[in-house]
């Protein structure tokens, strides 16, 4: 989703902060998982049934092209992906004005003044805010971030704020930070999982290029007008192939194939096919990161799904 966004100036550099340990951009969760063990995030559908339409629903999304790590240490100079920060409990809320305030949580939003915004502070993209609250331990999301001249306050496209020991969803029909409803920061690929804990136990999230106007459990929101059922639903589940040999792929690579045979991917946004969403970091192995592009849509078969909202 790109929107944007001419109320908002530049405020300059943000001021700052010295956080303290597993706290700041990046930190790492110390093997926390977000959403309680029985959350869909949190499933193994390594054993799930086959969608009886996967054949012609991989189709659609390309046989042949290969999943694309969409994170790595070094892009256009510098590390690339949808950041995030980890706060505790002494950072204030703020407000947030919403373009799409119907379908927003209203907040106020834990968000500091030197949170990261993908794409950084001259982006023209995306531009999300994901704050996980350790201390509270929700998570708060926005999408079009940018913050408001001469205040703490921001405004956003839409946002969104989960209770991660809930699995209470959206309301039917809502976005959030995301085009299908979906909360953002538990499916991306991190390093301190993938490299310090060397496990991932959640599924990911990725994106395709051409979506259908429906959703399926747990999305609740879709982002298309094309009604054709060949095409993937938001909130549609991927796992790679049981059969699939990840043996001489790098550690790195291991470790995100593996989350996708235990876990599977699901559509949460329209962009490139086969796009697997991650955080920045600079620690990064691009090399290894890169060595998924071996991997074809071929590969991946769909996880039976339920019944298709069309709305």
């Amino acid at each position: 989703m790109v929107l944007a966004c001419s109320e908002a100036g530049s405020v300059g550099p943000p001021p700052v902060r010295t956080w303290g340990p597993g706290l700041g951009p990046n930190a790492g969760l110390s093997g926390r998982r977000p959403f309680p063990d029985d959350n869909p995030w949190n499933l193994p559908v390594d054993q799930a049934l086959i969608d009886p339409n996967s054949d012609s629903l991989i189709a659609s999304i390309g046989l042949a092209a290969g999943l694309h790590p969409d994170f790595g240490a070094s892009y256009n100079g510098g590390p690339f992906g949808i950041p995030y920060i980890v706060v505790d409990s002494t950072v204030p809320g703020v407000g947030v004005t919403f373009d799409y305030a119907d379908e927003s949580d209203s907040g106020p939003y834990p968000i500091p003044p030197d949170a990261p915004i993908e794409g950084g502070a001259d982006s023209r993209g995306d531009r999300h805010v994901l704050v996980v609250d350790r201390d509270h331990w929700k998570l708060s999301e926005l999408f079009a971030a940018y913050p408001v001249s001469r205040s703490l306050d921001w405004q956003a496209g839409s946002g969104a704020v989960f209770d991660l020991s809930s699995n209470a969803l959206r309301p039917a029909g809502w976005t959030s930070a995301d085009a299908a409803g979906l909360p953002i920061f538990p499916g991306l690929v991190r390093y301190d999982e993938v490299v310090e804990q060397g496990l991932i136990r959640h599924a990911l999230r990725f994106t395709v290029r051409l979506t259908r106007r429906g959703y399926v459990f747990p999305a609740r929101h879709w982002a298309s007008l094309d009604t054709n059922p060949k095409l993937p639903p938001m909130g549609m589940r991927v796992r790679l192939k049981g059969n699939f040999d990840i043996s001489g792929f790098p550690p790195s690579a291991r470790v995100i194939l593996q989350a996708l045979k235990t876990y599977g991917m699901m559509v949460a946004d329209n962009g490139g096919d086969w796009f697997i969403s991650g955080a920045p970091d600079p620690r990064w192995n691009d090399n290894e990161l890169n060595t998924l592009k071996q991997v074809s849509g071929s590969n991946f078969e769909v996880v039976r799904m339920g019944p298709v909202i069309t709305p």
